[in-house]
């Protein structure tokens, strides 16, 4: 047998990692990232065009997220009856003909229209997530598994910077903000200049289409190995759905992982959601534009926030590393909410560096506490975590409507914060 062979263990797990096949996967991370990156422009876009509150404009991110948790059960049974490509190729299949609908929805003009769209862009990204999430974790010897996710959604940020930098050039314009445009418009030139505005969406989803294209092609003639628990073995017999959510739902160090997560999707997606209101709300000579600028920088912090963690997860426990971002996130979120001027930007911007090693750092120690027969379902059961993104943002909105305040609304965020950094210490201590 020759020495570099790489064997696929009976819990499904290899015994090395394939490097390209492993970038490969990797690589799927900045689609999803694009996406939701993009979910933030568009709120900032809808929020002038359609005259919205803000609980209507975090809609947007209920209509995504809504999507991923109705699809990510459905999705984890096809991969278990099939393989996790099937997955991959299903959920990029599905992003295309979800960017498709911005076509129609642009011509229609109406919010309802926009949301089904983001709504079928969802179904494609449950797909992706349910598999890539799981799968990078199998790629490789299981003690290097969290380590492995966490590089994976290192990939994360590329395609969040790059979703927010298609928007600012593609969608936002030059000149004033759309609010101080329309504020000398009526009538006619006004519906003129909101059908306008909103044929700009289109742009950024046609380059995302073909890009997709070439992805499925990639991963359609690549041979990618199964990861899955051999249903002979000892490490897994075959069991039914049924018994597999039941398990699920009595193993009470899971669930808590599940809230945790999804705690946490719902804090990024919130503070992401508003920065750019935030900073239009503190500074009004700022156009969405350079508003979107802080986005960028905040992505570029998420990155180094990613990064940092990966390094320091090696040499500390990834229990007191993620105590420790939660502790100093908490600071940050109370300083945003608080501090009555242009600052508290800066300190939404820094925020994105403790939320960087969140998603994957929980979700690989979620996934940990399920046996080798539950993997498929325990990861789509993660994934429907995500729903947190559609309710912690319309909380917020809904906080800020009714407080008149946007910036106080983020303390909710603090919250969020604080139940990471208990779920870890009581990891910390248990362990």
């Amino acid at each position: 047998m020759a020495s570099n062979e790489i064997i696929q263990h009976d819990d499904g797990y290899l015994s090395k990692t394939p490097i390209f096949k492993f970038i490969l996967i990797s690589c799927m991370f900045p689609l999803w990232g694009c996406a939701a990156s993009l979910n933030d422009i568009l709120i900032a876009q809808f929020k002038s065009v359609f005259t919205l509150s803000d609980f209507a404009t975090a809609l947007v991110q209920s209509a995504f997220y809504g999507g991923y948790f109705l699809i990510s059960i459905p999705a984890a049974q096809i991969i278990k009856r099939t393989n996790y490509k099937t997955g991959i190729l299903i959920g990029l299949a599905f992003y295309i003909i979800g960017c498709t609908l911005f076509f129609p929805a642009s011509t229609m003009a109406t919010y309802t229209m926009f949301l089904f769209a983001v709504f079928g862009i969802a179904i494609g990204l449950g797909f992706l997530e349910t598999s890539c999430n799981t799968y990078s974790t199998m790629l490789g010897p299981k003690d290097k598994a969290t380590l492995r996710l966490n590089i994976s959604q290192t990939f994360y940020p590329i395609g969040a910077i790059t979703g927010i930098l298609l928007g600012k050039y593609l969608i936002f314009q030059e000149g004033e903000s759309l609010k101080n445009q329309m504020q000398n418009l009526s009538g006619d030139a006004l519906h003129a200049f909101k059908l306008e505005a909103l044929q700009f969406t289109l742009e950024p989803y046609k380059v995302i289409i073909g890009i997709l294209v070439v992805v499925f092609i990639i991963a359609l003639l690549t041979k990618l190995p199964t990861c899955k628990a051999k249903e002979n073995s000892n490490s897994a017999t075959k069991v039914g759905f049924g018994e597999t959510i039941a398990y699920l739902l009595t193993n009470k160090r899971f669930m808590a992982g599940i809230l945790t997560e999804f705690l946490y999707v719902g804090m990024q997606v919130a503070v992401w959601s508003f920065t750019i209101r935030l900073a239009l709300d503190l500074d009004h000579t700022l156009n969405e534009r350079d508003a979107s600028n802080f986005m960028v920088a905040s992505f570029v912090c998420f990155f180094i926030g990613k990064f940092v963690a990966n390094i320091l997860m090696t040499k500390f426990a990834v229990n007191k590393v993620m105590i420790a971002y939660s502790i100093i996130g908490i600071i940050l979120v109370c300083y945003i909410a608080f501090v009555p001027n242009f600052s508290a930007i800066y300190a939404a911007i820094a925020t994105s560096i403790l939320m960087g090693p969140g998603w994957a750092t929980i979700y690989s120690e979620t996934i940990k506490e399920a046996k080798p027969q539950y993997k498929e379902t325990a990861g789509a059961i993660c994934v429907m975590a995500i729903v947190g993104a559609a309710v912690v943002p319309a909380i917020q909105g809904l906080l800020s409507d009714s407080l008149g305040s946007l910036q106080l609304s983020f303390i909710i965020n603090a919250a969020c914060f604080a139940a990471i950094g208990i779920f870890f210490f009581n990891k910390l201590k248990t362990e």
